[in-house]
């Protein structure tokens, strides 16, 4: 059976209150909604909707404060001694292991199985006790870094290993796409224990863990055991992780290769395990989506929808008809938070084509109608944007955000429609009527115009010139 286990420690968001569906246990919610205007929390208050995206309702945005799947358990620790057939103190030396609060686990796990295994580790306790060498208890990173014993993975030497246990001869390594299964646990320079995982299964090249990882397990064979050093850059970067991992923070990990197979064809798959390897894959977009990793989120988010499918030969029992209605609604919750990652990176057809996917699969999805009003009336097209928020409003009556873009359409049909027929005319075509398009028109003022006193004027001084003349010639 299909087992499918990730380290997530970054913060999960809750589910949405747009979503009907809710499952606290493994489900976040969408990022968008952070960006959302505010959550209806009561249809009786005129409210702001809490599923737009976040480019909407400029001044009345207002961040979602996201739950925190903690696990404060008290801090605990274990003594790893370093293997020494001597008797000697320093060899008798103990070296303590903490384990930060915030360090926790999501498993998606087949029902099958048995129930030891759905128990999360939530120990300090060494995966490899009898392997606590002095590069894993007490050598400094920087020392590791320098070390002439280690082999470097890349060429610039931030991703090092060391081989503790190496496998059988001749015993191939993973290649890209593949799936693998590892143990490993990782810690900082001062050894606090921040990952940690009896069986990770991670697909190659998919973005399910980090780059230091992938690249390590590609150098490995099935059975070794190495240890993984990894400068930030290949591990969690400027960022960090919130908050057991700072920003720029060297890890070192221990690992041993489990499996090796080829990646199964998620149509090979029950709907039950589809759903919990697209959930993974939906979390994972969920992480990058809050760390503003907004192609990785977007690539996470089309891997989930890969994978959430059904399939007719499936029979038609109730609980299979049950497990389709499941996949459809986490189809929806990929594509909200799908077209929420293209909106962030400014793609807007796409973005609308997701949004009409989502109401394809619910047609009364308020985020999707709302998101596809305002990507409408950006566009201009203005007819269908009016009716797609008008429906949004009959299903919300109560949201700001609505009533605000509804407000924005009708601004910008009126305004558009002027802007459109008014052009200024070239003056050779109108002649002496250029006036009244230029200014507006006004009323003469009464009097004698100053064309005519002009005009007397040079007919009287003709006159008195032409009586002049007449004179002198008598």
């Amino acid at each position: 059976m299909q087992m499918v286990s990730i380290a997530l420690c970054s913060e999960m968001e809750k589910e949405p209150c747009c979503e009907e569906h809710k499952d606290p246990a493994v489900e976040p919610t969408e990022p968008e909604v952070r960006e959302a205007i505010s959550e209806i929390s009561d249809k009786r208050s005129h409210s702001e909707l809490p599923c737009g995206p976040a480019e909407e309702g400029e001044g009345l945005r207002r961040k979602e404060q996201t739950e925190t799947e903690s696990h404060t358990e008290p801090n605990k620790s274990t003594e790893i001694k370093s293997p020494c057939d001597g008797g000697e103190p320093e060899c008798r030396e103990k070296r303590k292991l903490t384990k930060t609060n915030s360090w926790k686990m999501v498993r998606f796990q087949d029902p099958s199985e048995g129930d030891d295994v759905l128990e999360k580790d939530t120990s300090a306790e060494s995966l490899f006790p009898g392997y606590a060498t002095e590069e894993w208890t007490s050598s400094t990173f920087e020392k590791l870094f320098m070390a002439e014993n280690w082999q470097d993975i890349t060429e610039d030497r931030l991703l090092r290993k060391k081989v503790l246990e190496p496998a059988a001869p001749l015993v191939p390594c993973p290649t890209w796409g593949q799936e693998v299964a590892i143990k490993m646990q990782c810690v900082l320079e001062d050894r606090t224990v921040v990952e940690k995982d009896r069986k990770l299964v991670f697909v190659i090249g998919e973005g399910d863990v980090n780059q230091a990882l992938e690249e390590c397990v590609m150098s490995m064979q099935r059975g070794e055991i190495t240890l993984l050093l990894a400068d930030s850059l290949y591990a969690y970067g400027l960022l960090g992780r919130e908050p057991d991992i700072p920003a720029w923070t060297p890890l070192l990990y221990q690992l041993q290769l489990l499996d090796i197979r080829e990646k199964p064809d998620p149509f090979t798959l029950p709907v039950a395990d589809r759903i919990r390897v697209g959930n993974q894959k939906r979390e994972r977009g969920n992480f990058h989506f809050q760390r503003e990793e907004y192609c990785m989120a977007a690539r996470a988010y089309c891997m989930a929808l890969d994978v959430l499918t059904t399939c007719s030969r499936d029979g038609p029992d109730s609980s299979v008809a049950a497990e389709e209605e499941e996949v459809r609604d986490y189809r929806v919750k990929c594509l909200n938070n799908l077209a929420t990652a293209q909106l962030k990176l400014e793609q807007y057809d796409q973005a609308l084509h997701t949004s009409r996917d989502v109401l394809t699969l619910e047609p009364n999805n308020v985020k999707a109608l709302f998101r596809m009003g305002k990507l409408l009336s950006d566009k201009s097209e203005y007819k269908e944007a009016m009716e797609v928020l008008k429906k949004a409003l009959k299903l919300e009556p109560a949201t700001k955000a609505i009533h605000l873009e509804l407000s924005k359409l009708v601004k910008r049909q009126s305004g558009g429609k002027d802007t459109q027929e008014w052009k200024p005319k070239p003056a050779e075509l109108l002649g002496e009527n250029i006036t009244p398009f230029l200014i507006p028109s006004k009323k003469k003022p009464s009097g004698i115009s100053w064309k005519f006193i002009i005009g007397a004027l040079v007919v009287a001084l003709g006159s008195l010139v032409t009586s002049v003349i007449l004179t002198a010639r008598h």
